[in-house]
């Protein structure tokens, strides 16, 4: 597995730990360097921007997934 799959693994556990309901879609490859990933709870869909070195750094720096879980939670109490 690669850097990049081994954080989104990890960023799909964060979004899991908040609520189990969100569907989320993450792009196979970012655009400039950065990825747009979709979360959906039922009908309503919210979009969120993570950088490519985020989500690469996301499962060995606990810094960035304290970050990327605050945002996360932000998002889906806005579903």
């Amino acid at each position: 597995m690669d850097e990049t799959e081994a954080g989104k693994q990890k960023f799909l556990e964060v979004v899991r730990g908040v609520d189990q309901s969100v569907q989320v879609v993450i792009p196979v490859t970012p655009s400039n360097s950065l990825f747009l990933i979709s979360l959906t709870k039922g009908a309503n869909r919210k979009f969120i921007t993570v950088a490519e070195d985020d989500l690469i750094d996301l499962p060995h720096e606990a810094s960035i997934e304290v970050k990327i879980a605050k945002m996360v939670k932000e998002v889906v109490a806005a579903l």
